[in-house]
């Protein structure tokens, strides 16, 4: 998108579920998320100290899980409990899991990077007023993030390179909500003209 302006703003690029659990032959597979993964990791890696990557973590069981709602979709996905699953899947996808520190990591219980975190606090403390989201999926938990992170009065900039999801029609039709609904508050432009705008943090800043 030529002609971004992204200052003064004092942004963190927020970084959703880039894990293995998402990116290997499982039944959560994100096939997108290969083709993705080289301009994420871009943006990471020339803002590593402004990034926190997100990890969704399962609860142990169904019966440990929060709510009703949580413990049906895990007794339909048991097999993805932390009590059943490799562990190892639960990591964040290399390059990504080399980067941090200096990046940080959350651990979440639920769609949303707000729920159940201390992401408020994290942001908080950085001054942060506006977002970059990127990762896995557009129309799960990348939604999740973009409508609290909406609701809390962050401004949210999408690189839609920086995007995935297992399916293109709801991808699209979020892309589609996005700009026609959220146009005051979100912006959409791609991983290029986002590094062009938004430029690195010198070592001592």
């Amino acid at each position: 998108m030529p002609g971004l302006d992204l200052t003064p703003r004092r942004m963190v690029h927020l970084c959703v579920d880039m894990q293995k659990m998402f990116a290997e032959e499982t039944e959560w597979r994100t096939p997108w998320m290969e083709r993705v993964l080289p301009v994420v990791t871009e943006i990471a890696e020339r803002h590593a100290a402004d990034t926190i990557f997100t990890r969704f973590i399962p609860p142990a069981s169904p019966d440990e899980a929060a709510g009703v709602g949580w413990r049906a979709y895990f007794e339909r996905w048991r097999s993805f409990t932390t009590e059943r699953m490799d562990p190892d899947l639960i990591e964040l996808v290399e390059p990504l899991r080399r980067l941090a520190p200096p990046a940080e990591t959350l651990d979440k219980p639920a769609f949303s990077p707000f729920s159940g975190t201390d992401l408020g606090r994290r942001l908080q403390e950085r001054k942060a007023d506006t977002l970059v989201i990127t990762g896995a999926e557009t129309d799960v938990c990348v939604l999740a993030a973009v409508l609290s992170a909406v609701d809390l009065g962050y401004f949210v900039v999408l690189p839609k390179d920086a995007l995935c999801s297992s399916s293109d029609e709801t991808h699209d039709a979020l892309l589609k909500l996005y700009a026609g609904r959220f146009s005051q508050q979100v912006v959409f432009t791609d991983a290029e003209s986002l590094l062009r705008a938004w430029p690195q943090r010198s070592a001592a800043a």
